[in-house]
């Protein structure tokens, strides 16, 4: 069984908000950090392992990981059915435990 990749709302918007900022300047940039972000998570649906353990996650047990791509930090949590996102924020921004 293959997993499915589950958006939280939070995320949907932060994605949604930054692209459109990147679109005022360089609509093609908006593009590829999107096109990146989605590539990035379409390999954590086949391999969720891939990247490395949040390091911001207290009581992290390896089910919590993050990438970063294009300036941008994602946090996922998998199980055997499903990959979902968790936060997306600019690695620019302070980070925050959860």
């Amino acid at each position: 069984m293959a997993r499915k990749l589950v958006w939280n709302k939070r995320p949907t918007t932060f994605l949604s908000a930054a692209l459109k900022h990147i679109s005022l300047e360089s609509f093609i940039n908006a593009e590829k950090v999107e096109a990146s972000i989605l590539s990035h998570l379409d390999q954590c649906i086949d391999n969720p392992q891939r990247f490395p353990k949040d390091k911001f996650k207290n009581n992290n047990s390896g089910e919590f990981r993050a990438f970063e791509t294009h300036g941008f930090r994602v946090a996922y949590k998998f199980t055997n059915a499903e990959v979902r996102i968790l936060r997306i924020r600019s690695v620019k921004q302070e980070p925050k435990e959860y």
